[in-house]
């Protein structure tokens, strides 16, 4: 092997690591079968569906400016507490995110699965305590502007993008 090619081994073996996590960028913060534990205190109900009518579904899309393929959405519920695990791309990929409504305002948004290589400073808590007891408009905005971060502009719309959803949703169901 070329004495050259042996000394620049290292570096390249060095340089090929640090990308190693950047390609991979899928961390898990907590499983959605933990979050919606977490969320009724060891004790969740069952899941249930919510079938997404024509008119819901196209509320949804206006939300998120695109296409919704799904038909149904999977939901806890108990009392005037619903959990929400919901997906929306940031730049290129699904962020995975936990939110918890209860009496119709916004208890607990958290990313559960973060997978892009930028934005990921939304998961912390500096971030997401803004949407605590935000509520929805008949516009179907949040009722409180959400302060942005630099650099992870699309990680934060799609945050907000997903609490607009989860509100929404919520709105459909029958609290007793």
């Amino acid at each position: 092997m070329n004495v050259r090619l042996k000394a620049y081994l290292p570096v390249i073996f060095i340089c090929l690591m640090c990308l190693a996590p950047a390609a991979r960028a899928e961390n898990i913060y907590q499983t959605s079968d933990d979050f919606v534990n977490e969320s009724f205190a060891g004790k969740p109900p069952e899941a249930e569906v919510l079938w997404l009518q024509d008119d819901l579904k196209k509320q949804l899309e206006d939300i998120l400016d695109h296409g919704y393929e799904g038909k149904r959405v999977r939901y806890w519920k108990q009392g005037q507490r619903s959990v929400w695990v919901l997906e929306e791309i940031g730049k290129t990929k699904p962020i995975t995110t936990g939110i918890v409504i209860n009496n119709k305002k916004i208890e607990v948004i958290k990313v559960l699965v973060f997978r892009e290589s930028r934005g990921w400073e939304i998961k912390y808590p500096f971030f997401t305590e803004q949407f605590t007891k935000a509520g929805l408009t008949h516009e179907h905005k949040l009722d409180r502007t959400i302060d942005g971060i630099s650099g992870a502009t699309l990680s934060v719309r799609a945050l907000t993008k997903l609490a607009r959803i989860a509100l929404l949703l919520d709105q459909q169901l029958k609290h007793s």
